[in-house]
């Protein structure tokens, strides 16, 4: 059967761009579904900000009256410029085991950039590195946690087949919670005490404590990602929207947050609890009662997903990650947590991968970037 490609124009498409995944994976024990309340407003270019300094386009591939496939393209202006890119991104593929679908989505995109002078494509990449990206080309038996991609075998295979070649791996660690901490913590926590006793370690026990650091924290994040392959800085209204979007599934427990001696925010570390499970249970959908079946899940779970982690550049190598990242571990045991999922890293950062190893991670998942020239 022929296949149609149609621009995402009304709120009725948006409606079929947003819940084709629910569709695709109905049978993919391992796919996780988002908030599609959340995701009506992040695929809305007169409600995300994101989409401001982007040129973008959202499409669907139909045969006959079936949507049969999705994606997104943007431009990037303000990145490109400040990296030395011309490139387009797609990002948010999503069809059935079907390679013309996928061709003729990837065409759309590809023939959309060049048309705007871009001689490249890369993705999946979406505005920044904070939301979903790369396809999963290890770690298919786990289950998907919260902003990463979950995808089939054969998306892999689709963009080999098309011609794409890997620009960038990203790294998952899973890590053990210890039921018993090795004396070498507590010589790094000695140590600490002794070298930097101008620096704090703040923990907090409610939500109101901690709701004033989070515009410090995204900015020290800022600060610190610069060179962060794919890293575009929060502007303001993002600050605001991200932690909207965050905060009401945010633990007190499992937030550290380092100041200097000027009472300065110079190091965060936010983690969340794995609701996984919840929103598998609520089907992505908070109303009714799925409000109740996502938290109930998230003080159920015994994992813990690191969401957010920075040092401010004047302060590494003193230690400071070590320690937050001790008294993270803590605080899961405490909290009955087992196992800590590192969230995605470059390959290539080998310092942030070498804590992880330190604590006892394991590269549990893998995923890929792809590029093709166009």
């Amino acid at each position: 059967m022929e296949i149609t490609i149609k621009k995402v124009s009304t709120k009725k498409d948006l409606k079929a761009f947003v819940y084709l995944p629910e569709k695709i994976h109905k049978d993919h024990k391992n796919w996780v579904p988002p908030l599609y309340s959340d995701d009506m407003v992040f695929f809305n270019p007169g409600k995300n900000v994101s989409f401001k300094g982007c040129d973008h386009i959202l499409i669907l591939a139909l045969k006959g009256d079936e949507v049969v496939g999705r994606c997104m393209g943007l431009i990037h202006h303000k990145y490109n410029e400040e990296h030395n890119e011309n490139c387009g991104r797609f990002s948010f593929l999503e069809t059935y085991n079907d390679q013309e679908v996928f061709n003729a989505l990837v065409d759309y995109i590809a023939n959309w950039a060049k048309a705007k002078s871009k001689t490249q494509l890369i993705g999946p990449l979406a505005f920044s590195d904070h939301d979903p990206q790369g396809f999963l080309i290890e770690g298919y038996d786990e289950v998907n946690v919260i902003a990463t991609t979950c995808n089939y075998r054969f998306l892999t295979k689709f963009c080999d087949d098309y011609g794409f070649v890997k620009k960038a791996d990203l790294v998952d660690y899973k890590i053990e919670v210890p039921d018993k901490f090795p004396p070498i913590y507590e010589k790094i926590w000695e140590r600490f005490s002794r070298n930097q006793n101008n620096i704090r370690i703040e923990e907090y026990t409610n939500k109101l404590q901690f709701r004033p650091i989070i515009k410090p924290v995204l900015t020290l994040i800022n600060k610190t990602f610069g060179d962060v392959y794919g890293f575009t800085p929060f502007s303001e209204k993002e600050m605001k929207d991200y932690a909207n979007r965050y905060i009401f599934l945010l633990s007190p427990h499992f937030i550290k947050v380092a100041r200097n001696e000027d009472n300065e925010v110079i190091g965060s570390i936010i983690a969340i609890p794995d609701y996984s499970e919840g929103f598998k249970k609520c089907k992505g959908r908070l109303l009714p009662f799925g409000f109740i079946k996502l938290l109930a899940a998230g003080r159920k779970t015994k994992r813990l997903i690191l969401l957010l982690g920075a040092i401010d550049p004047r302060y590494q190598g003193r230690g400071i990650d070590a320690i937050m990242g001790i008294k993270m571990l803590e605080s899961a045991k405490k909290q009955g947590i087992t196992v800590l999922d590192s969230h995605l890293e470059l390959e290539s950062n080998i310092k942030v991968r070498a804590e992880m190893e330190r604590m006892g991670g394991v590269v549990y998942k893998r995923f890929r970037l792809y590029q093709k020239d166009i």
